[in-house]
């Protein structure tokens, strides 16, 4: 089997950077990489992941965002995780179950209990051996995102970053919390710096965890 690496923070964090800097270090190194994320990382899910992301559709309810996600889930890990963990790959993917506790659970202040059994259906007992959470103030993240959603071109992917500042709170403290509760799988580094002090903080992090195979790989 392969080895699973997710990737979670607060919008405008800088995880979708530094996992594409950990894959292309890993390419360099001869691994055979997969980088995903959620919610999409396959066509049914990315037509869910328009509809969850579209700041027009700000009237769907929490519970009908939490299904989506789910069946979102669902599809991706059977189409495109499970697939290639199996293969001996590794998988790093941008958000994974973490983020559906963080951000419906704790931001949404849905019941944790029911989205973890969702989580378990969907995953079908797919887990990540590491959890990367690139963590900094929510501030820092939203002015990073904002940025972002103003430079792109194309659909406006802002639905979350139009939420308010409690709500982002609520979702940091969430995330921090469940670093605390599974610090035998998390990794926090601080992800307020730049993107190459924030790596730097990343690859001695995950050099430490990591199997010396792919530890090695890493450089750091």
């Amino acid at each position: 089997m392969g080895i699973f690496i997710t990737f979670e923070g607060v919008e405008g964090c800088g995880k979708t950077t530094q996992l594409r800097l950990l894959k292309e270090r890993l390419q360099g190194a001869g691994q055979k990489v997969v980088a995903t994320r959620e919610p999409g990382g396959c066509p049914i899910a990315d037509q869910m992941r328009a509809i969850l992301l579209d700041a027009q559709n700000s009237a769907i309810t929490p519970l009908a965002e939490l299904l989506l996600y789910a069946a979102a889930r669902a599809q991706h890990v059977q189409e495109v995780i499970a697939p290639a963990l199996e293969r001996g790959e590794t998988v790093l993917c941008d958000r994974f179950t973490d983020a559906t506790l963080a951000y419906q659970g704790h931001g949404r202040e849905l019941d944790l209990a029911v989205i973890g059994q969702l989580n378990g259906l969907a995953t079908a007992g797919v887990q990540p051996a590491l959890t990367v959470l690139i963590d900094c103030p929510v501030e820092i993240g939203l002015s990073r995102a904002r940025a972002r959603i103003e430079a792109a071109s194309g659909a406006r992917e802002e639905r979350f970053e139009l939420e308010s500042v409690r709500f982002h709170e609520r979702v940091r403290a969430g995330y921090l919390s469940l670093a605390k509760a599974h610090p035998e799988r998390f990794i926090i580094v601080d992800g307020s710096g730049d993107v190459a002090a924030t790596e730097k903080l990343m690859l001695a992090a995950l050099a430490k965890r990591l199997p010396a195979e792919a530890a090695a790989a890493l450089g750091a």
